[in-house]
């Protein structure tokens, strides 16, 4: 009777995650929502709106919240979290395109359009590092922050169908929005700013939405062919330990 022939690596089944800390994860949960969108939006509009101050100003201080938060997660632990520092330079863009060139209506319009078009080629630009922008964002949601978990995902970097499955989210990902920018650019000249100012959130929103659907479910296709195709190798060696 002949050894049982050894799946080759990339037929090998990624390790399922362990088990996810409910205190460490909400509390992570609430760090990142309320740092890095509650309070930055809350900030922006009562300084505008309440105390006058100019956009800018409001959007550098509204910078300092993820700042806040980096350095809660450093000293909690003991690294950086990437997606904190994405959405601090995120914002660090908003408050350099607000500033630059004409300030009206419809020239804010197209600069809020700059920003998110920014954000996509940030996306195909991460295709040419080691590791795209969605395997950052990705470990920020799929994981709780724990050592373990995020041993875990990183670990999950040598599997071949991880690493294709994370590159074409990003170019997705930077496609649509350098895409949704170009739309919402020619819009904005070509439609009144009244409608814009409405459409405008609609278009950033929904985008997001979509994209967030087709994340979810093209990511449950690519781990369920995983699981099929480590199925089929496991029947293989099954067959193979009978000869």
């Amino acid at each position: 009777m002949s050894a049982p022939a050894e799946p080759p690596a990339e037929a090998t089944a990624p390790p399922g995650p362990p088990a996810r800390s409910g205190v460490a994860s909400a509390l992570g949960w609430i760090l990142t929502i309320g740092l890095n969108v509650v309070a930055p939006i809350l900030t922006y509009n009562i300084l505008t709106e309440d105390h006058g101050w100019s956009e800018f100003s409001a959007l550098l201080l509204s910078s300092a919240w993820p700042v806040l938060d980096t350095a809660i997660v450093v000293a909690w632990r003991r690294k950086v979290d990437e997606f904190a520092v994405v959405t601090l330079v995120f914002l660090v863009i908003t408050a350099v395109v607000s500033l630059v060139g004409a300030h009206t209506a419809r020239a804010l319009l197209v600069k809020d359009s700059c920003v998110t078009g920014l954000f996509g080629l940030l996306c195909l630009a991460t295709l040419l590092a080691p590791r795209p922008l969605m395997f950052y964002f990705g470990r920020k949601f799929a994981t709780d922050g724990t050592p373990a978990s995020t041993a875990w995902w990183n670990g999950l970097w040598q599997y071949e169908g991880f690493r294709s499955t994370m590159r074409t989210m990003t170019l997705v990902w930077g496609v649509a929005y350098v895409a949704e920018a170009l739309v919402r650019v020619a819009l904005a000249y070509a439609l009144p700013t009244r409608t814009m100012v409405t459409l405008s959130p609609v278009m950033i929103y929904g985008v997001l939405a979509a994209l967030g659907v087709w994340t979810a479910r093209f990511g449950k296709r690519r781990a369920a062919e995983g699981a099929r195709r480590q199925a089929e190798a496991d029947a293989a060696a099954a067959d193979a330990a009978t000869v």
